[in-house]
């Protein structure tokens, strides 16, 4: 069995803790990266569903193609299991979400105002 150099053992642990201590130091997202970061996984979502709607179609598709030619060479078709229609997506339109620190701001502002006054 090999056995492994103490100076290539001691700089991976010393690697790894470096490693750790720089995640760990991270700060935390800001609104904006929240915020951007919800609006993507809003895309992803949609594109998805986009993705399952044209698979839904393509699949309809091939199968009245199939069902067609089987009949036409004269074989037996049995009638199509029940399925739900193609839901359309339609187009991307993302709202973010109402931030909960805005009626704090607002709630806090009158007061100041009416002790100018």
């Amino acid at each position: 069995m090999k056995r492994t150099p103490p100076r290539t053992t001691t700089f991976a642990l010393l690697l790894a803790a470096l490693v750790g201590t720089a995640v760990a130091k991270l700060p935390a997202p800001s609104d904006e990266a929240k915020a951007k970061a919800a609006e993507a996984a809003a895309k992803t979502a949609h594109a998805g569903k986009a993705d399952a709607y044209k698979l839904c179609l393509s699949m309809d598709k091939v199968a009245a193609d199939y069902r067609t030619r089987a009949k036409a060479a004269g074989k037996e078709v049995k009638p199509a299991a029940e399925t739900p229609a193609c839901a359309d997506p339609g187009a991307f339109v993302y709202t973010p979400p109402v931030a909960a620190s805005a009626p704090a701001a607002a709630a806090s502002a009158p007061p100041a105002a009416a002790s100018k006054g």
